[in-house]
């Protein structure tokens, strides 16, 4: 689901503040910015968000307030004695080469933070900050489950009173369809000769008046919105997106097999509403992990 949350942690100048959003997709995919000063902190950001989150692609941008972690600044009286005892070196071995200052970058220690906070605190704080910030945001993702649960649960009443309206009308309609096919082999047997088994006639018309009953068709549809509803009543926490998706396969499925079978425009009406309900609420259940 798409969310939004807003996390901040202080320290004891400033603070870090983390926002996160997500829009759904089936895997996950986790993206920080960082401000320049704790872009080293970038890969320990996005571990926290996966160690949270399961799916979707997840944003996450912080920045700082006051002095969060100062700039290194050049510890001078060190650089100074590095620099002369590689120049004592390069006089004992090369008397005469140029000793480049770059080598003082390989000297540890070399910078040293300039006040701020120490490192390992303000990662905590980063830590923090975005803790809360997936909190928030999984506040908001839980009422919009909320929401979107209770509009599948009228599909799925609507699915439930339209199965009922069919099974309403299914004798009916066999029993129309009984009497179309006599009336066209009547017809056809119009001055055809020689004795027609009027018990055999029958007999062949109520077997195909019965290849177009739909009781099987109806039942499974039923028990698959019974899995369905009770899959949305249950308690939150195990994921439930796949299940209800193999569902509506199934539904679909069965309302393709009622939609050949019927023989009556009023079953097929009802059929085709299914069928606009079913994507509703295929479209909705993309939305579930």
């Amino acid at each position: 689901m798409t969310g939004f949350g807003l996390g901040d942690a202080s320290l004891t100048e400033g603070r870090v503040v983390a926002e996160i959003r997500s829009v759904n997709q089936r895997f996950l995919d986790v993206r920080a910015r960082l401000p320049r000063e704790l872009v080293d902190l970038t890969m320990f950001a996005e571990q926290v968000a996966r160690e949270r989150l399961r799916r979707g692609r997840i944003e996450i941008i912080v920045r700082t307030e006051g002095a969060v972690l100062a700039p290194s600044t050049l510890d001078k009286s060190k650089a100074r004695a590095a620099f002369l005892a590689l120049a004592e070196l390069r006089d004992e071995l090369a008397p005469g080469a140029d000793v480049p200052l770059s080598l003082l970058c390989a000297v540890p220690d070399l910078f040293a933070p300039a006040g701020g906070h120490e490192i390992a605190a303000v990662r905590a704080a980063l830590k923090v900050a975005i803790e809360r910030a997936i909190d928030a945001m999984e506040g908001m993702c839980h009422r919009e489950g909320e929401t979107l649960a209770c509009d599948m649960r009228g599909r799925v009443a609507t699915l439930r009173a339209l199965a009922s309206e069919v099974v309403a009308r299914a004798d009916d309609a066999r029993e129309a369809l009984r009497r179309r096919l006599r009336e066209r082999v009547e017809r056809l047997l119009q001055g055809v000769e020689a004795g027609f088994e009027a018990t055999r006639m029958e007999a062949e018309v109520m077997l195909l008046a019965e290849r177009s009953d739909i009781t099987e068709e109806v039942t499974r549809l039923r028990s698959h919105l019974d899995q369905f509803g009770g899959a949305l009543a249950a308690p939150g926490g195990d994921p439930c997106g796949r299940r209800l998706d193999f569902l509506l396969q199934e539904m679909v499925r069965e309302a393709n097999t009622l939609g050949s079978k019927a023989q009556d425009a009023a079953i097929s009406h009802h059929v085709v509403a299914m069928k606009v309900e079913l994507e509703r609420l295929r479209e909705q259940v993309q939305n579930i992990e």
